[in-house]
């Protein structure tokens, strides 16, 4: 078979291995990206900063899919969600989702070359970040604070490519990701959480126990307290108070859906947290805009 022919044979397959398919994943490390991007710029971006850190989210989003699925691909297999991916099912071996990874994770670090040494070093970082996640499950009691280490990294990169520094408002809003993606996260393990007590796996949704929707909003007031600190550093004002106000609404109607913990129910809560995300990147381009 030559080249050519495999690659068409393969690629629908390594589509399907990196989440193409689903962007959700892609979204939710791209809104605080650009969160940053425009708050650092105090209003729009150079159009090669958009263009590098949209690209680089994605190939890096895509490479920690192959990632998670070469380390949970025998995890994956007793999980109804999961059982159905193509590493899990076997057509495709191991060995491709690491090359797979590695090419995109390659292409991603290409990227940033033209950008200053800081986001080079702060690049490491988020490369370590994504490929040690899906190992967290294994240990960690809340492995979703480290995606939202991971998911928020644009975050600083963001800042340092804008302002060749990482300021204190930065690391703020990091945090306040952090707190996101442990709500919105959980509302997506509570989907698996059968499954993953069965298979001695550790996700919020275990942790919290009983006081699950507690803390999924805690962590839903906890990313909008930060956000609003980060906005008053910033001098913002009304706009974007409004779009605080709407993800707050949107938060609420999440825990209304998720309140008798139906697994279709939280699947949607999950998805819907990319309006979340979306209405407080509205907020800072109105304020930086006009």
């Amino acid at each position: 078979m030559s080249s050519a022919a495999f690659l068409q044979a393969r690629l629908p397959l390594y589509i399907r291995l990196v989440r193409l398919d689903k962007p959700i994943g892609i979204l939710l490390l791209l809104w605080p990206t650009l969160w940053a991007l425009w708050a650092a710029s105090g209003g729009w971006p150079q159009w090669h900063l958009i263009i590098i850190f949209s690209l680089g989210t994605a190939l890096m989003r895509s490479a920690g899919c192959a990632m998670n699925d070469y380390f949970d691909r025998d995890f994956d297999l007793h999980v109804d969600r999961t059982q159905n991916r193509v590493l899990t099912t076997g057509q495709i071996r191991p060995v491709e989702a690491l090359w797979v990874a590695a090419a995109l994770a390659l292409a991603s670090l290409l990227l940033i070359l033209p950008l200053n040494g800081l986001v080079w070093l702060l690049s490491l970082a988020a490369a370590f970040l994504a490929v040690t996640y899906p190992l967290m499950k294994r240990f960690f009691a809340i492995p979703q604070a480290y995606l939202g280490i991971a998911f928020g990294f644009g975050i600083p990169m963001g800042f340092a490519a804008v302002q060749y520094e990482v300021p204190a408002v930065a690391w703020l809003m990091l945090l306040a990701n952090v707190a996101w993606s442990v709500a919105y996260d959980t509302e997506y393990a509570l989907v698996d959480i059968q499954d993953d007590l069965k298979l001695g796996l550790k996700t919020s949704a275990i942790t919290f126990g009983r006081y699950d929707l507690v803390m999924i909003g805690l962590c839903y007031a906890i990313t909008l307290g930060l956000l609003a600190i980060c906005g008053g550093m910033l001098g913002y004002g009304l706009a974007y108070g409004c779009g605080l106000l709407v993800a707050a609404g949107l938060a609420v109607r999440h825990l209304y859906w998720i309140r008798h913990r139906e697994r279709s129910a939280c699947f949607r809560a999950f998805l819907n947290n990319t309006w979340f995300g979306c209405v407080i990147f509205l907020g800072i381009l109105a304020e930086t805009s006009f």
